[in-house]
């Protein structure tokens, strides 16, 4: 039985618990922003924009895209970083969330301190193409033409350190040939000089591609994913034209600050799959040659894990350097 001075001690304490949980900011409470690390128009920008949609029908607030271009996307991790982990900051990252912390010294964030991981998104392949006048027929040919004289057979990237670059000299490893890479500021102006016989070939994802593919002025060699790409399906693979199990695909992922509450990251978890399996989201995927990957948070987490490896040991043993 309880005594008097305990009734009256519970009677006091239940306004104040229920209006300490009345207290909690309810989510969302205002526009969520979506950073991008590049700028507006590119593949990344495009599913941005795709989720954003989805996200914002769900959620019930706006949810607002920002660009934030810079430092190899460090300039939108930094944005994320220092933004309050409370759901209305999240981002749209790729491949250099993985790579950065090891091709900048200092490394500007930690992976598992700075970040949680909310949701994997999908896959683009980075695809090698020469223009459609290019002696080089296909893969084997370019290989062929690179080991009978190592370095003479150029191609161009978006920059040091960029998905494509690294991409390519993970294949020059598994093909033991030797190319000259050529860093640009974008893939427009590496696909600008390609066509204008400057650089032999261009390693970018498909997306950027796609409209000289189809005017006939560039061929595709080869793709990087583990299957044919939707929109180049008579192109093989890389592990198709005698390199099995290569992979060197663009990947993205929604990723928040650290220090995000679980039942937060739950909730944004649960929205992004949804997202994920509307058919707007899968269409702006495949439009750029991908595909979506749905899946629980804790396989995003891992592919960050095995990502950051395998590009530190590349960048090491090759001594790639930011631009």
């Amino acid at each position: 039985m309880l005594n008097r001075r305990e009734v009256l001690a519970g009677l006091a304490a239940g306004p104040l618990a229920i209006s300490g949980v009345a207290a909690q900011p309810a989510f969302p409470a205002r526009p969520v922003r979506l950073i991008v690390g590049y700028t507006a128009g590119g593949a990344v920008d495009l599913i941005a924009r795709a989720v954003a949609q989805q996200l914002q029908a769900s959620l019930g607030q706006p949810v607002v895209v920002e660009n934030r271009p810079g430092a190899g996307t460090n300039v939108a991790i930094r944005a994320l970083t220092e933004s309050a982990p409370d759901g209305h900051t999240l981002m749209l990252a790729a491949n250099a969330l993985a790579a950065n912390v090891s091709l900048y010294e200092p490394a500007p964030y930690s992976l598992s301190r700075d970040l949680t991981p909310i949701a994997l998104v999908g896959r683009v392949p980075v695809v090698l193409a020469v223009s459609s006048g290019s002696p080089i027929a296909n893969l084997r040919q370019l290989i062929a033409a690179a080991k009978a004289d190592p370095l003479k057979v150029s191609y161009g990237s978006p920059g040091n350190g960029a998905t494509p670059h690294l991409a390519m000299a993970l294949f020059e490893r598994a093909a033991g040939i030797r190319l000259t890479h050529v860093p640009y500021k974008g893939g427009a102006q590496a696909i600008t000089d390609v066509l204008g016989g400057h650089v032999q070939a261009v390693a970018v994802n498909a997306l950027e591609v796609q409209p000289q593919v189809r005017g006939a002025k560039l061929r595709v060699l080869a793709v990087m994913t583990p299957q044919r790409s939707a929109i180049f399906p008579e192109v093989p693979t890389v592990a198709e034209s005698g390199f099995p199990g290569f992979e060197a695909s663009v990947w993205y992922g929604v990723i928040a600050p650290a220090g995000l509450p679980q039942p937060l990251a739950t909730r944004l978890h649960a929205e992004m799959q949804k997202a994920l399996a509307s058919e707007e989201v899968r269409q702006k995927l495949n439009s750029a040659g991908g595909e979506v990957l749905a899946g629980p948070a804790a396989q995003f987490a891992r592919l960050l894990q095995d990502e950051s490896e395998r590009y530190a040991r590349l960048i090491h043993d090759a001594q790639i350097k930011p631009d």
